[in-house]
This record gives C-alpha cells, sequence and structure tokens, in this order.
C-alpha cells in the first residue's frame, strides 16, 4: 500500500524549465563561455548544480565553475522574484492527495535556500512532510535522496512512489527500489522516460489521480 508520493519540483510540480534554461544561458554568455543550446540547458535540470555544470562544460576548472554557478545562481534568483507558477492542476491534486492521508515530499535538484524562498513565496512552507535538496546530499540519479526520506517519514520502498519529469528522477528512484510515475511535460521524452519502467508515462498532472485516489 503507498503511504508517500516523492515529487521532483521543475518541470513536474513548477512550469520552471524555460526560467533555468534562460538563466544558464545568460550566465554562460556574462562569462563568455560557449551558450548551450535551450536543449541543452533543459537536459541537464535535475542535476544539482555543479554536476550540472561540469555536463553543460566538460573540463571546466574548479575556478571557472564556481564563477558560472554563482552567475547562474544571481540570473535566477533575479527572475524568480516572481515565482515560477504550478503546472495545471497541481495545487488541487496535492491537496487531494494530502486530503487522502498520503504523506507529502520533494527530491530536487534545487538548493535549500532556492526550494525554501519558492515554498514562502507560494504560501506553502509547512506543506510538504519533508524535503531534500542537491546541495544538503548527493545529487540525483544518486538514490540517498529518497533513502534519506524513506528514513525520516519511516516508510519502506514499497510504500514509496517517486514522480519526476527526468532520467535523474527515474534512475534515482529504480535505484532505490521505489516505483516511479513519469511527467512527459517537463525536461525529458517519454521514449527516455520510458527506459526507467515507470507505472505510467503521463502528459498532464492530474492524470496521478487515477494511480493514487
Amino acid at each position: 500500500m503507498l503511504k508517500l508520493v516523492i515529487f521532483d519540483w521543475d518541470g513536474t510540480l513548477c512550469d520552471s524549465v524555460t526560467r533555468i534554461a534562460s538563466c544558464i544561458q545568460l550566465a554562460a554568455a556574462e562569462n563568455q563561455m560557449d551558450v548551450p543550446s535551450t536543449q541543452a540547458a533543459a537536459d541537464i535540470i535535475g542535476l544539482g548544480l555543479p554536476e550540472a555544470t561540469n555536463r553543460l562544460f566538460p573540463g571546466i576548472s574548479k575556478e571557472q565553475a564556481t564563477i558560472f554557478t554563482a552567475s547562474y545562481s544571481a540570473q535566477f534568483r533575479a527572475q524568480d522574484s516572481v515565482p515560477s507558477q504550478f503546472f495545471e492542476g497541481v495545487d488541487e491534486t496535492l491537496a487531494q492527495l494530502r486530503a487522502n492521508g498520503y504523506l507529502l515530499a520533494v527530491a530536487t535538484g534545487k538548493s535549500r535556500a532556492g526550494l525554501d524562498r519558492i515554498l514562502a513565496a507560494l504560501g506553502m512552507t509547512h506543506f510538504f512532510d519533508a524535503s531534500r535538496c542537491a546541495d544538503e546530499t548527493l545529487s540525483k540519479p544518486n538514490p540517498l535522496m529518497i533513502n534519506e526520506l524513506l528514513h525520516e517519514l519511516s516508510v519502506s520502498p514499497d510504500e514509496a512512489v517517486m514522480v519526476g519529469d527526468t532520467e535523474f528522477d527515474l534512475d534515482m528512484a529504480q535505484r532505490a527500489g521505489v516505483r516511479s510515475i513519469a511527467m512527459t511535460y517537463g525536461a525529458h521524452s517519454e521514449k527516455r522516460l520510458a527506459v526507467f519502467d515507470p507505472i505510467v508515462c503521463l502528459d498532464n498532472f492530474r492524470g496521478i489521480k487515477k494511480y493514487l485516489l
């Protein structure tokens, strides 16, 4: 019996893929680096910022990486003064899941400061039962994020499901022995997500109600 639903944030709950990709491109241009395409920038969403930077710019020095990540963070904070909105149906579906007794958690590539900032802006600081961010544990697809959430909430792997839009989310879930639901409207295509054998691939958030309610 499922007790816990773990959500990725960007590209799953929040319509922020375009904003993140834009900030990556602006930070690269600001530092005279090769500017990645929008697709390449979106492709690394879900990873922690250091891991994403190393994947986007192979061979980058530590000093260059530090400068780039600082530029990206500044760009994102400036744009995030107006928070990215939830995808259609997210508010009502999350409320229904809570009303039906599910524990809800977040496992995200965002920083703790970034997640706390948007939760406060949305009035959801105390909405989720637990959360893990990439700068306080290991980045996806390492399963540590999920393992820590399971331990904190006293839930076994077979009592949890991971909802995400990238192969990093689904790979992490698979490594943790947790089932997954794939959202195909985010950063990665259905073809890439299907490799990880999710329960279902969905093109709208409300669709999870069929499988969880």
